[in-house]
């Protein structure tokens, strides 16, 4: 048995106006999701427990079946990790935004720079890390506008807000505040002047495009302890996605980081080679988990066409031709979700539950036949924590009346039809 997980960050919305009280799930065209749940079963999953913020990093670990309440530090180590940066027991690592604030530095424009180029934003990283760097403080670049700030030996009791959370908003009630807030909002505030006088942001205005006059800290923590999926699952697994975050995930908990050529993390993000990549790796993994960012980032822009147009792109160009495969080479089984919605409206992630769509071997068909949050109210399955849906996708728990999936001898996740 091989097993896929097709993840479209933020995919999931609430009605709208715009949409006649649709969602854009149900205004884009989706056949493959949809073929999903008509031979297939569709349902709902709640991926943030209550309590947490409802990020990528708590969400997509509740889709991978990780109990955050007892392993989750911080979203930062987990981007760390992808970069190569070793936390020290006692380090403290921050996202570190390239963000665009207004010309007064009052109001937060935009959370990504205007997308800016990793080329560009690793120039700008530099340039921190050569004046405000110190055995204290260490920058260190990512991918474009996502990078990180390491605080040695540092002090973990601040509160930070996501910039994506303050869209249009004056960012003085929303600077680092606690008992160690300080230092951090200094940080931010002395990016300023040197961020204004590079070359690469006197030439993104010349050419009209947003400047990235500002850092952003946040998602801080340590260094977290991670079971690793083999010894939860006995599975092997490998990670496609764009971002340093899902990499990140991927290393701590023992999957393979496969890294595509072209995959931005926008809605230019290289489908094929995503889609390739995932057959390529499931002759080396039992589980491929496929990440695409760019309905995430759509939902943060506020822009509804390209929401749209990144739900009908993952369909058309991973979901379908990966299912096409998967049909001609046996047992297999394979679950479409989003990880939390980012609505177009609010521009930032809510904690509403998602729907799914779960399709392969041994999942018989429901009454279901369409992709979208109608689920929510339709779905034949449910899970609430949605922890419990890796079990499911596994083979570990049925719904009854399912026929069963039998474990060879060695290993409870080795699953045979």
């Amino acid at each position: 048995m091989k097993f896929v997980i097709f993840l479209g960050d933020g995919m999931s919305d609430r009605p709208m106006q715009a949409l006649q009280g649709g969602t854009p799930l149900m205004a884009a065209h989706t056949p493959n999701l949809d073929r999903m749940v008509r031979d297939g079963v569709g349902g709902w999953s709640r991926n943030t427990p209550e309590g947490f913020y409802p990020g990528s990093d708590i969400a997509n670990l509740g889709v991978l079946g990780y109990d955050v309440s007892q392993s989750y530090t911080g979203r930062s180590p987990l981007e760390a990790a992808a970069m190569g940066v070793v936390l020290g027991e006692s380090d403290v690592a921050f996202r570190c935004n390239m963000v665009t604030l207004s010309a007064d530095y009052a109001v937060m424009e935009d959370f990504s720079a205007g997308h800016i180029s990793t080329a560009e934003a690793a120039e700008l990283v530099e340039h921190l890390n050569n004046h405000l760097g110190s055995e204290q403080f260490v920058f260190y670049p990512g991918v474009g506008y996502r990078h990180l700030l390491v605080w040695k030996q540092g002090r973990n009791q601040v509160q930070c807000v996501a910039p994506h959370d303050i869209a249009d908003q004056d960012i003085a009630g929303h600077l680092p505040q606690g008992p160690d807030g300080a230092p951090i909002a200094g940080l931010m505030q002395a990016s300023w002047p040197l961020l204004a006088e590079h070359p690469v942001n006197q030439e993104r205005a010349r050419r009209g495009e947003r400047v990235a006059n500002s850092i952003w800290l946040w998602g801080h923590g340590k260094k977290p302890e991670l079971q690793l999926f083999r010894d939860r699952f006995s599975l092997s697994g490998g990670m496609i996605s764009a971002v340093d975050l899902m990499r990140g995930i991927a290393k701590h908990i023992g999957f393979e980081v496969i890294h595509v050529p072209g995959a931005t993390g926008w809605i230019d993000t290289n489908y094929e080679g995503k889609a390739q990549a995932c057959m390529e790796g499931l002759r080396r993994h039992d589980l491929m988990f496929v990440h695409v960012e760019s309905p995430d980032e759509a939902g943060h822009a506020g822009r509804l066409d390209y929401k749209i147009q990144a739900i009908e792109d993952f369909d058309r160009r991973l979901v379908g031709p990966v299912l096409t495969a998967l049909e001609s080479q046996g047992g297999f089984r394979a679950v479409a979700l989003p990880d939390h919605p980012t609505p177009v409206a609010s521009k930032t992630h809510n904690s509403d539950p998602v729907p799914f769509a779960l399709y392969g071997t041994g999942i018989p068909a429901d009454h279901n036949t369409a992709y979208d949050e109608r689920l929510l109210q339709t779905g034949s399955l449910s899970f609430d924590p949605g922890t419990r849906m890796i079990r499911t996708l596994l083979g570990l728990d049925r719904s009854p009346g399912w026929p069963p999936l039998h474990p060879p001898e060695g290993g409870e996740g080795h699953m045979a039809p």
